[in-house]
């Protein structure tokens, strides 16, 4: 149910200069999605009556990500006036007025900060009567954090920056993580005193702090139970150490599900892709995108799939697919390449080096191995030897090659698109196909062979070659 008295404020603004990239930083991708995702989809957890993501950098492509994920979440820009204090004050212009509940502040750059964890801030707050709650931590290196000081009950008395700290007060291990839960109606009051006299020129958050504890007002201080649940992201080196920690905590959620990965260290599984309980993941796999696997199909060694549907009892090895469909019971690799649009039908084959593009191939048809099939529909119970190739592409126009059911394509046979072979057709070795087979037929393009005797020794004189078949002429002529 919708918490009435709950608004949750995204901070999006920053503009990220220490990833050095053109993307913003909440747009890179973690687990599949942009980091900023991962907070909006903890915001739409908690149920909130009111979300509102604070943008200014980029936000055009801010906004668009927003509105995608969250689509009943509030946009305000940022203004002129920078800091996080201004960000949020601007925040709650936007809330209707009169809302008196609790006001949840998160950064739109700590991906990990999970719902559990906020919902227990908020009841937390609400429990103990104070202005303000904020989650603290105790990271293994304090250094250049916010120190929490601590009133002999236990209430936060004061936030002191590291670099304003005694030696004291630097050994205290507990730091503020930056995520607030406020009472509204005092937000809004001591928003309004917060002032940019400081060496930043900025409207600090935190300063809302020490007018709340100059004003007589409680703030208490909730610290969790894993530092690394609010680290941020601001370079890629934290962003790889989170896509780290987050596929760990992925692999084994589906572990404890009745998955076997067998390699956690070399398997990566994006957030949004689906698997069955008796899946086997075998190392060096990379599930991607909105990918599927059901029921007791096994995937890899050495395989990434993207955005692609896996059927039961399927068996995936050293293969790199999107956007294909693979049926159950079917076998794909190794060195397998399937391209966006192909379709595996049930106990079908996909072999050794070959590639499929835009083809939907029936049940219980194998494409062994060396094989290239695109832009092709394939029957069910066919068998297209090595090196059969779909020629689809003429230059200018892509054509579609049309293969019956129970077709047997010998060796090194190119259809020359647009070209159909009807049910139960035959093709002999290194066949052309240029012109449609009709349901049974054989369909050969044969030229008479000829020997050219002594091509090698005119030709190639004093070669290797040439001296073997001397000695093997001499070899036959003596009777040897």
């Amino acid at each position: 149910m919708t918490d009435q008295n709950l608004a949750i404020v995204v901070l999006a603004a920053g503009q990220g200069t220490r990833m050095k990239s053109a993307t913003p930083k909440l747009l890179h991708p973690l687990g599949g999605i942009p980091i900023v995702g991962h907070v909006l989809a903890t915001a739409r957890e908690l149920d909130a009556a009111r979300v509102i993501a604070v943008v200014r950098h980029e936000r055009d492509r801010l906004a668009e990500v927003i509105e995608a994920d969250l689509p009943e979440a509030v946009i305000v820009d940022q203004d002129e006036v920078p800091g996080t204090g201004r960000a949020v004050e601007q925040a709650v212009a936007a809330l209707p007025e009169g809302f008196a509940g609790d006001v949840l502040v998160v950064n739109g750059d700590v991906p990990l900060l999970d719902a559990a964890t906020l919902r227990e801030l908020v009841a937390a707050h609400r429990a103990g009567g104070a202005a303000a709650t904020i989650l603290s931590s105790f990271p293994a290196d304090a250094t250049g954090y916010g120190r929490i000081v601590r009133t002999p009950e236990g209430h936060l008395d004061r936030i002191v920056e590291h670099k304003d700290a005694t030696e004291a007060e630097r050994a205290i291990g507990e730091i503020n993580a930056g995520i607030y839960v406020f009472g509204a109606a005092a937000l809004r009051d001591m928003l309004a005193n917060v002032t940019t006299d400081n060496a930043q020129g900025e409207k600090y958050l935190t300063d809302v702090i020490g007018l709340l504890r100059e004003a007589g007002f409680d703030v208490d201080a909730l610290p969790v139970s894993e530092s690394w649940l609010v680290e941020g992201i601001n370079d890629r080196a934290q962003l790889s150490e989170a896509a780290a920690r987050l596929n760990a905590l992925v692999v084994r959620t589906w572990q404890l599900a009745g998955v076997t990965v067998q390699d956690p260290a070399t398997t990566w599984i994006d957030v949004k892709v689906v698997l069955e309980p008796d899946v086997t993941i075998l190392p060096g796999t990379q599930l991607r995108g909105a990918t599927v696997v059901r029921t007791g199909a096994e995937i890899g060694p050495d395989t990434t799939l993207v955005d692609t549907e896996v059927g039961a009892g399927a068996t995936v090895k050293r293969t790199d697919a999107t956007l294909a469909v693979i049926g159950d019971g079917a076998t794909v690799g190794p060195f397998s390449y399937l391209r966006p649009g192909t379709v595996l039908g049930a106990n079908g084959k996909i072999g050794t080096f070959s590639e499929t593009k835009n083809a939907v191939i029936g049940a219980g048809t194998k494409l062994a191995h060396f094989n290239y099939v695109g832009d092709a529909e394939v029957g069910e119970k066919g068998n297209l030897g090595a090196g059969v190739i779909t020629a689809n592409y003429d230059g200018v126009n892509k054509h579609r090659t049309v293969i019956g059911s129970h077709v047997r394509i010998s060796t090194n046979t190119v259809l020359v698109a647009p070209v159909r072979m009807g049910d139960g057709a035959y093709t002999g070795a290194g066949t052309v196909v240029r012109k449609d087979v009709p349901p049974g037929a054989l369909a050969i393009t044969v030229a008479p062979q000829r020997n050219i005797e002594g091509w090698v020794a005119e030709k190639r004189p004093g070669t290797e070659a040439a001296r073997a078949a001397e000695q093997s002429g001499a070899a036959q002529e003596s009777g040897e």
